[in-house]
């Protein structure tokens, strides 16, 4: 994958820690990647509650915008040309959604057309604890071929602030999508 020709679809939920999706779209664009944007009603309300930011802030960070129900945008079929997809951060009912077939809404609709079309999908969870029902239904994400990688930073490069720790799980992303990044300290260094 070329960075500068890659188009990403970032779908920001209802889930604490929508700083990751912000940080996301920052660096898609630093990166000069192609930026669609879902963004949820609850995804909407956490996120001017834990950055201040709205809407229109974040439809300045992409060149297509979307809301969660808007289903008849192109994104939502298979013969729409995208790369990959990241939910970021993913609510476990998006995740149990999307592991059990269901389509009511862009960002279910949209992982769909990942898998179907055998296109990266990529799920952030952002939740703690972790309930039984929400662990299988992660595993059988997993089974299907998405990328699971929780909003967990590691430590082991000394974060001195809470940039730092977003920094490492959003380099983390950008890894599995193939896209180089200094974003964080990596083992060894």
């Amino acid at each position: 994958m070329v960075a500068g020709k890659l188009h990403v679809i970032v779908a920001i939920t209802g889930a604490s820690g929508s700083i990751y999706g912000v940080r996301l779209l920052d660096a898609l664009g630093k990166a000069s990647c192609k930026r669609t944007v879902i963004l949820t009603d609850d995804g909407e309300k956490v996120l001017g509650i834990e950055t201040g930011l709205k809407a229109a802030d974040i439809k300045k960070m992409s060149e297509r915008f979307f809301r969660n129900g808007d289903m008849d945008s192109p994104i939502a079929s298979g013969s729409s040309r995208w790369d990959a997809m990241v939910i970021c951060p993913c609510t476990m009912s998006s995740a149990s959604k999307i592991a059990a077939g269901i389509s009511d809404n862009l960002t279910c609709r949209a992982a769909h057309v990942a898998l179907k079309e055998r296109r990266k999908l990529v799920v952030v969870p952002r939740e703690t604890p972790v309930g039984t029902p929400h662990l299988r239904a992660l595993a059988a994400l997993s089974e299907m071929g998405v990328i699971v990688l929780p909003a967990m930073p590691a430590f082991y490069g000394k974060p001195k602030t809470i940039d730092d720790m977003v920094n490492f799980v959003v380099g983390r992303i950008l890894d599995v999508l193939g896209i180089d990044n200094d974003l964080y300290q990596r083992w060894g260094k």
